[in-house]
């Protein structure tokens, strides 16, 4: 089922970097010393709530295609005074870079180099292409290519992102395989017609809060890695 595949298209927040963690670290590093006491690990989920409904507008066509970058930025700005904060220009600025500097699971880059030797490899997330960018500097993500939301011109899971990202590398849906932690982005590809992989990440929203693996996917992993020893890589 899988021998045709020949591009590997990996969502990231979540699949392949730790968002909950980043975010906690770097709000601590910048309102701690400013007198506040948070539970940081809230304030990283509060402002990644506001990241499914901020794109909606944007699917929905109430407002125009816009950055994650941008919309991040709007969110922190509706997240701060739920937790009695507030930061000058700059300070809200650096603070919005923290999904800039987010860590990789420690499987992320091995695995991804050992699917390198097999596979064409490229993000499709909903992260702009600068987000992407530094986003592999930081962890030494090895991409061929970075495709999805800032290509397509649209949020997933709308069917032009996937479809966007074959259609870049003139691969027919079949041919490429949508590798992600989360059930409803594996079944937005799926109903496009790619193959798609499940990652665990039991730890992506904090310990007991696992996702479970969607019904339908034709690989389930325990690791990126793991992925890599199913796909013979």
């Amino acid at each position: 089922m899988t021998t045709s595949v020949k591009a590997l298209f990996f969502d990231v927040f979540g699949t392949l970097v730790d968002w909950r963690s980043g975010v906690a670290r770097a709000a601590e590093a910048m309102l701690a010393p400013r007198g506040h006491a948070l539970d940081w690990g809230a304030f990283a989920d509060a402002w990644r709530a506001e990241y499914q409904p901020a794109m909606a507008e944007v699917r929905d066509g109430r407002i125009p295609f816009c950055k994650l970058d941008v919309l991040h930025r709007k969110n922190l700005d509706r997240v701060l005074p739920r937790f009695g904060v507030t930061l000058d220009e700059a300070a809200a600025r650096e603070l919005n870079l923290a999904w800039h500097r987010l860590d990789a699971w420690p499987d992320t880059a091995p695995g991804l180099v050992r699917l390198k030797r097999r596979f064409v490899l490229a993000p499709v997330s909903n992260g702009n292409i600068s987000l992407m960018v530094a986003l592999a500097r930081r962890n030494g993500l090895p991409w061929d290519a970075i495709l999805g939301s800032e290509v397509a011109g649209d949020f997933k899971p709308k069917p032009r992102v996937y479809l966007s990202a074959c259609e870049a590398l003139d691969l027919a849906p079949a041919e490429c395989m949508m590798v992600a932690a989360h059930g409803n982005d594996l079944a937005a590809a799926a109903a496009c017609g790619l193959r798609t992989a499940f990652v665990a990440r039991p730890l992506e929203h904090g310990p007991g809060r696992e996702t479970r693996p969607p019904a339908a996917a034709d690989i389930v992993a325990a690791s990126i890695e793991d992925l890599a020893a199913q796909l013979d890589a």
